[in-house]
């Protein structure tokens, strides 16, 4: 029953995470410009930057999770990750920001940010603190 368990967690989150990325990836510029409705005060360059690594980033963790390989310190990335998403949607709500998408997937399937929004993030992180704490080692056939 672990192993499925393990299994199921791995294929939701690192194909969300995969995902994700794959849609940020897809329109660049588009996800710059969501991220520069966070006022972050950063340059277009500099935003579009952000938007390249960040899709980089959730390519490569998904990839990661999906793989099973190293799966504790995997999920502890997805951890950092989401913890940083949090981050950025706390503080935009506190500041009042009325956003129009909050970037989960890019400009595909756009999503306003709410006040529920950074729950989301919530439940990865715990989503993927289980994976921590039941995948201890890369399962047999798991690849």
């Amino acid at each position: 029953m672990k192993r499925i368990l393990i299994w199921i967690l791995r294929l939701y989150l690192g194909g969300v995470t995969l995902a994700a990325g794959i849609a940020k990836s897809l329109e660049l510029p588009g996800f710059a410009g969501v991220l520069q409705t966070y006022r972050l005060h950063l340059s277009s360059s500099t935003l579009l930057a952000l938007a390249v690594t960040v899709a980089i980033i959730e390519i490569g963790l998904g990839l990661w999770v999906l793989s099973g390989l190293a799966p504790k310190s995997a999920a502890v990335a997805g951890m950092v990750m989401n913890a940083g998403y949090l981050a950025i949607m706390t503080q935009a709500l506190i500041r009042g920001l009325s956003l129009p998408n909050c970037g989960c997937f890019g400009v595909f399937m756009a999503e306003p940010l709410r006040w529920y929004s950074p729950l989301e993030d919530v439940v990865q992180i715990g989503l993927f603190g289980v994976l921590y704490a039941m995948g201890g080692r890369r399962l047999r056939g798991a690849g």
